[in-house]
């Protein structure tokens, strides 16, 4: 999967190059911003995305959200700070 323009990815590994845990972080942090629908299942938000690249875990952020929510984008942006996750911007 290649990263377009507009679009953050935040790769669920440290940037000493370990493996970040738990395996399902991703799901995790997307449901984490996410909101019920009304068969009360989680809905991802629109510009926040779960994708394996290369076989490791991601997020995929559009750039969007940091003028739309810059608060929920501040939120993604401290989390990959604050777990020394690998961050590529496209």
């Amino acid at each position: 999967m290649a990263i377009s323009d507009g679009k953050i990815v935040i790769k669920g590994v440290t940037k000493d190059g370990r493996k970040f845990r738990p395996s399902d972080w991703a799901q995790r942090l997307a449901t984490a911003v996410g909101t019920p629908g009304t068969d009360r299942r989680i809905r991802y938000h629109p510009k926040v995305k779960v994708a394996a690249i290369d076989g490791i875990n991601c997020v995929v952020v559009d750039k969007a959200l940091e003028e739309s929510e810059p608060m929920l984008y501040s939120f993604l942006v401290e989390f990959a700070d604050s777990n020394n996750l690998e961050v590529e911007q496209g």
